[in-house]
C-alpha cells in the first residue's frame, strides 16, 4: 500500500525521550511483517541465521553488538530491494543449561536422579521456554528484524532430525567412530568437555622432582612432574633414543614407589632431551601425549581417579581421597622416603571448566568422536577455490587454517542428560553396536546410548539444519542457502566456524556462507574482559534504560573497525545520544518549517540557492560514502559519513542558512527550501534507519513520505541531476570564510554580537563575483560593519589575516591585536603549511605511489601541493608584511 503522507498535524515533541520513541515501535514492525522473507522470485535473496544465544540467561554486551552488525546489514539489504531473511534461533548448551537446571533443582532440595531423565528433562525444557521469552524480550529491545515465523532451536524436531542424520552418515562412512582416548574430563559436571569449554589460566604450581629406582639395585632415574598424584597410573618413564646420558638404561625397568610396580624404560622422539632431567614419567590414562607413546609402545592404560575427581582402588592406599587432598599426601610420603628430592615452584597453564570452574582432567574414556582428516583437508580444499570463504577482516582466515592444519579427532560425545541422545544401542547379550536414525525393532533386547553429542555438534549445522536440510527440496534450503554472511566474534572461529564450514562442505557440498565478518570483544574502559570475577560487565538492557537503544546501537556498531576489540564507555553512549538528540531537533526545526507540506509538493527541479545545491550535492556524496563503506562492512567509517553530514553540514550549516529564506519573503525560495529539507532528512534518516531504527522510524513517519514504514522505504541513490560540483567547491570557500572570521572573533575575544570591518580579497574576478553573490551568507554569518570583496585589496597594517584557498581575509582589529602574537601565530600556520607541502612532496616523488595509485587519487594530491605552495608563499608574504 502507498500513502501520500503530509506534515499536517503532526509534530515530534519537544524533548527527545527514547523510552517513549522506542515503546510500541517494535509490535508495529512485527504487525506489518516487515521482517519476514517473502520468497519474491523477482528479488535476489540475502540470508543471515543469528548466531544462536545459549537458553541461559541474559544477553549480553556482544550479543548486542553482534546482533546489531547482522541488523544493519539486513535492513539494509531489505531496503535495497532484497527479499532478506534473518533467521532467528537459539541453541541448548547442553552444559550450561543442565548446570543451571541442576542447580535449581538444588535450591528445592532434589536432584535431577530424584526426578529421573524424563522428568529433569521437562524441567529443562520448562527452563528453555522461561529464558528464550527473556531473550526474545532482549531482541525486541533492541529492535533487531528478526524473522520470527522460522525460528529455530537446536532441539526442536527438524534439527534433531538433522542431526541424526549428520551422526548416522557418518559413522556409515567411517568418520565417525567409538573409542578409548584422552578427552578434557570436568570432575564437577562429571563431562566430557570441547576445546572450547576449556579455559586455560595461569597458575602458580610446582615441578615435584621424584628418583625412580632401577629394579636391579644399580641406581635411579631423575623425573619431574606438576602433578604428581597422576605418578600412581605411570606404566613407563621414556628418554629420547639420542640421549646418551640413558641409553645404557633404555630397556631396563624401575619400581613405581608406594605401588611397587615395575615399569620399562622406554626410547621415543617425544622426549625433549633440553627439557628437565631428560627423561619423563608416561601415564597413558592421564595425558593426551603419554597416551600417544603408550600406543606406540603398546603400554597398559591405568586409571587412577574416579570420575569425580577422587582417586579410585587403583591408587592403593589413597583410594577415595579428593585427587588434590591425594597430592598432598603423596608429596608428604615420597619426601619421607626420599623419592621427593626437591619442590620448585612454576607457573603453567591449567585448564578449567568455563561451565562449573573446576580444574580440566586429562582423562581416559570411551567416547565417540569425529574422524578429523578427511573432513579438515576438504574444507581446506574449498579455500583455495573460486567458491572460498571470504573472512573479513582477511587475516582471520589464517586463524583457521591453523587450526584445520591441526586438528584433532573430534570428541563428540557428553555425559548428559540435556541435549541429543546419541542414536546408538548396544545389545544387550552380544554387546553388537547399532547405529540408526530409529530405534531397532527388537527395541527390548537392546539398550540405548546414555550419553548425548557435544552442542556445536547441532550448532555446527545451523547454517543449513535450519532451513529445513536434509530435505533438499525444502523452499528455504534451496532460496536461502548458502546464507550471505556469518556475523561472529574472532574466539570462536576454531570451535564453531569451522565446524560449520566443514559440515556443510560435506554434507551439501557447498560453503555454508559468502562471508564471515569478524567482531572482536566488548571491553571495559580500561581494556580489560568483561567477567564477573572483576564485576566489570554492564546490562545492555541498562544502557538502553538510560539511553535507549537507538544510542547502544550506533555507539557498538562504529566504535570499532572489523576484527577490533570495542572498549565500552559510558561518555561515549552519552555522546551518541546527544548526537540524536541533535537529530531530534534538527528534524523538529523543519517539521515546524513545513507545515501542510505534501510528500507531492516536493519538487527539486526549480532554482536552488547555493546552499541548497551543496547540501544536496553533500547527500549525494555520503549516500555513495555510507553505501560504499557498508557493503565493505566499515561500519565505522560509515558511522562517521554520517556523523559528519548530519552534525556538521545539516544541522550547523544548512539548517542555519535555511533560516535566511525560510523567514524570509521569497515564497519560491521558501517552497524550494523546504522541500530540499524535506528530501534531505528523508534520505538521511532511511541511511541511518539501519544503524539507528527507532528514532529514524519516528521522525520518517512525521515527514511527508510515501509508504507504511521506513523498514521498507527505498534505500538512498546517488542522484546525478542534484550534484553540483562547483557549488561545492563555492560553498567550501564560503564555510572557511566564516569559520576563520569566527575563529579570530574568538582569539581576540570580540563576540558575534559586535560588528567588524571585513575585507576579503579574490584572487580572481571569478571568485570576486561567486563571493558577491552570496555575500548575503557571510553578512549574516560574520556581521560585518562594512564588508568589501576585490581582487585588489591593500592589506591594513594592524589586521588579523587568514589565508585560504582562493582568498585572503582581513579584519582590522586596531587596539585589538597584538602585532607580535600575530606574527607568532602566522609563523605557527607558514609551519603547518611548510610540513604539508614537504608531505605532499614526499608522496609525489615516490615512484611506487605515481605508479599504482589512480590518476584521479595522483592529480588530486598534485592539485594539494599546488594549494599548499600557494598558501605558504601568501602567508611569507603577509608575515614579512607585519614585519615591516
Amino acid at each position: 500500500m502507498t500513502t501520500d503522507k503530509s506534515q499536517e498535524n503532526n509534530s515530534l515533541p519537544s524533548k527527545y525521550d527514547p523510552a517513549s520513541i522506542e515503546a510500541g515501535r517494535y509490535q508495529f514492525w512485527l504487525d506489518g511483517k516487515y521482517f519476514e522473507a517473502t520468497g519474491d522470485e523477482s528479488k535476489q535473496p540475502y540470508s543471515i541465521v543469528i548466531p544462536p544465544p545459549n537458553v541461559t540467561g541474559k544477553l549480553h554486551l556482544g550479543h548486542a553488538w553482534d546482533t546489531t552488525l547482522q541488523d544493519i546489514l539486513t535492513r539494509m539489504k531489505r531496503m535495497q530491494g532484497y527479499d532478506v531473511l534473518w533467521l532467528p534461533g537459539m541453541d541448548h548448551a547442553g552444559i550450561a543449561t543442565q548446570a543451571k537446571v541442576d542447580a535449581k533443582l538444588r535450591e528445592q532440595g532434589i536432584s535431577r536422579y530424584d526426578l529421573g531423565r524424563e522428568g529433569f528433562l521437562e524441567k529443562s525444557w520448562e527452563w528453555k521456554e522461561e529464558y528464550a521469552r527473556f531473550i526474545r524480550k532482549q531482541w525486541s529491545k533492541m529492535g533487531l528484524g528478526l524473522d520470527y515465523s522460522r525460528e529455530r532451536f537446536t532441539l526442536d524436531e527438524g534439527l534433531s532430525e538433522a542431526v541424526k542424520e549428520v551422526f548416522v552418515t557418518l559413522y556409515e562412512k567411517g568418520l565417525l567412530y567409538r573409542g578409548e582416548y584422552i578427552i578434557n574430563w570436568d570432575p564437577a559436571a562429571k563431562t566430557a568437555l570441547s576445546d572450547i569449554e576449556v579455559i586455560h589460566k595461569d597458575v602458580q604450581g610446582h615441578f615435584y622432582h621424584m628418583r625412580y629406582p632401577l629394579a636391579d639395585g644399580t641406581g635411579h632415574i631423575e623425573i619431574a612432574t606438576t602433578r604428581p598424584e597422576t605418578f600412581l597410573g605411570d606404566t613407563a618413564v621414556a628418554v629420547h633414543p639420542d640421549d646418551e646420558r640413558y641409553q645404557h638404561l633404555i630397556g631396563k625397568t624401575v619400581i613405581l614407589p608406594e605401588i611397587n610396580r615395575e615399569i620399562p624404560i622406554v626410547a621415543d622422539d617425544y622426549v625433549d632431551m633440553e627439557f628437565g632431567s631428560g627423561a619423563v614419567k608416561i601415564t597413558p590414562a592421564h595425558d593426551p601425549n603419554d597416551f600417544e607413546v603408550g600406543n606406540r609402545h603398546n603400554l597398559e592404560r591405568i586409571l587412577v581417579m574416579h570420575e569425580d575427581g577422587s582417586m579410585n582402588e587403583n591408587a592403593g592406599k589413597y583410594n577415595g581421597l579428593d585427587r588434590f587432598e591425594a597430592r598432598k599426601q603423596i608429596v608428604k610420603d615420597l619426601q619421607e622416603q626420599g623419592i621427593l628430592f626437591k619442590i620448585e615452584d612454576h607457573m603453567h597453564s591449567v585448564g578449567h571448566s568455563e561451565r562449573s570452574g573446576a580444574v580440566v582432567e586429562p582423562y581416559l574414556s570411551t567416547q565417540w568422536f569425529v574422524n578429523m582428516e578427511p573432513l579438515a583437508k576438504q574444507a581446506l580444499e574449498l579455500q583455495a577455490g573460486e567458491d572460498k570463504i571470504n573472512f573479513v577482516p582477511e587475516r582471520f582466515e589464517r586463524t583457521y587454517s591453523y587450526w584445520m592444519e591441526n586438528i584433532r579427532d573430534w570428541c563428540v560425545s557428553r555425559q548428559l542428560w540435556w541435549g541429543h541422545r546419541i542414536p546408538a544401542w548396544y545389545h544387550k547379550e552380544t554387546g553388537e553396536v547399532y547405529v540408526g536414525k530409529e530405534a531397532p525393532a527388537d527395541i527390548e533386547n537392546w539398550e540405548q546410548d546414555e550419553d548425548v553429542l557435544d552442542t556445536w555438534f547441532s550448532s555446527a549445522l545451523w547454517p543449513f539444519s535450519t532451513m529445513d536440510w536434509p530435505n533438499t527440496e525444502a523452499a528455504d534450503f534451496k532460496r536461502y542457502f548458502p546464507t550471505d554472511v556469518l556475523v561472529t566474534g574472532y574466539d570462536i572461529i576454531a570451535f564453531w566456524v569451522s565446524r560449520m564450514i566443514f559440515q556443510s562442505k560435506e554434507f551439501t557440498g557447498e560453503r555454508p556462507f559468502k562471508d564471515v565478518l569478524i567482531h572482536g570483544l566488548v571491553r571495559d574502559g580500561e581494556g580489560r574482559k568483561m567477567s564477573k570475577s572483576l564485576g566489570n560487565g554492564v546490562d545492555p538492557m541498562d544502557v538502553i534504560e538510560k539511553y535507549g537503544a537507538d544510542s547502544l546501537r550506533y555507539f557498538l556498531s562504529t566504535g570499532s573497525s572489523p576484527g577490533q576489540d570495542l572498549r565500552f564507555q559510558w561518555d561515549k553512549v552519552e555522546s551518541t545520544w546527544n548526537f540524536a538528540n541533535k537529530i531530534w531537533n534538527a528534524s523538529r526545526f523543519a517539521l515546524m518549517n513545513m507545515e501542510g507540506l505534501q510528500y507531492s509538493d516536493i519538487d527539486l527541479t526549480k532554482e536552488k540557492s547555493l546552499a541548497d545545491k551543496w547540501i544536496l550535492t553533500r547527500l549525494n556524496e555520503t549516500i555513495e560514502a555510507v553505501t560504499y563503506n557498508a557493503e565493505k562492512y566499515e561500519f565505522g567509517e560509515a558511522g562517521r559519513h554520517l556523523y559528519n553530514f548530519i552534525w556538521d553540514d545539516v544541522c550547523d550549516w544548512y539548517i542555519e542558512m535555511a533560516k535566511l529564506p525560510l523567514y524570509g519573503e521569497d515564497e519560491d525560495a521558501k517552497q524550494m527550501t523546504r522541500s530540499v529539507l524535506a528530501h534531505v532528512l528523508d534520505q538521511t534518516m532511511r541511511m541511518l534507519h539501519p544503524f539507528m531504527p527507532f528514532i529514524t522510524e519516528e521522525i520518517w513517519q512525521q515527514l511527508p513520505h510515501e509508504g507504511e514504514s521506513i523498514t521498507v522505504a527505498a534505500w538512498p541513490t546517488v542522484n546525478k541531476d542534484l550534484h553540483d560540483e562547483k557549488a561545492a567547491e563555492e560553498m567550501k570557500r564560503l564555510v572557511s570564510i566564516i569559520r576563520s572570521v569566527r575563529n579570530i572573533r574568538a582569539e581576540v575575544d570580540t563576540p558575534m554580537s559586535k560588528q567588524i570591518q571585513l575585507l576579503i580579497q579574490a584572487e580572481d574576478n571569478t571568485i570576486e563575483t561567486e563571493l558577491k553573490a552570496q555575500q548575503h551568507y557571510i553578512e549574516r554569518f560574520c556581521n560585518p560593519s562594512e564588508l568589501t570583496i576585490a581582487t585588489a585589496i591593500q592589506a591594513p597594517e594592524k589586521a588579523m589575516s587568514a589565508v585560504l584557498t582562493g582568498v585572503e581575509l582581513y579584519l582590522p582589529l586596531e587596539g585589538l591585536i597584538d602585532i607580535s602574537k600575530e606574527i607568532e601565530r602566522l609563523e605557527k600556520e607558514l609551519d603547518k603549511w611548510t610540513k604539508e607541502v614537504d608531505r605532499v612532496e614526499k608522496k609525489l616523488s615516490n615512484q611506487g605511489f605515481i605508479s599504482k595509485a589512480p590518476e584521479k587519487i595522483v592529480d588530486e594530491e598534485r592539485a594539494k601541493q599546488a594549494d599548499y605552495e600557494d598558501k605558504r608563499a601568501r602567508v611569507q608574504q603577509r608575515i614579512n608584511e607585519l614585519k615591516g
